[in-house]
């Protein structure tokens, strides 16, 4: 399960959009690796070839947002609201350290 999230940080994935987690554990392993786990209702305007910007996303993290404007960039720009939930300061802190291993060692320092 573990590999689910680290095999697409090493493709570089820094977020991951689905409907919902089905399990608590996926969505934690997300966090644990820096992958952003968003959730939306309008995955059906988002196609493979498409990339999501997502402007300043560090400080609506920061800012305990819980919805987040991002944009579907192809032939044209479309907003879409992504969700990140209810994220625990703890979690909140791992994603903007990058990953668990650099939120540690930043306790350490």
């Amino acid at each position: 399960r573990e590999q689910a999230a680290s095999c697409q940080r090493v493709l570089g994935a820094w977020g991951n959009i689905a409907q919902q987690y089905a399990t608590k554990r996926y969505r934690s392993n997300l966090i644990n690796w820096g992958i952003i786990p968003f959730t939306t209702e309008q995955d059906k305007e988002i196609s493979n070839k498409d990339f999501i910007f997502v402007p300043n996303i560090k400080n609506s993290i920061l800012n305990e947002n819980d919805t987040i404007k991002a944009y579907i960039v192809n032939k044209d720009l479309k907003e879409i609201t992504l969700s990140i939930g209810h994220l625990t300061k703890e979690e909140r802190q791992i994603l903007i350290k990058g990953s668990l291993i650099n939120y540690n060692k930043s306790l350490n320092n």
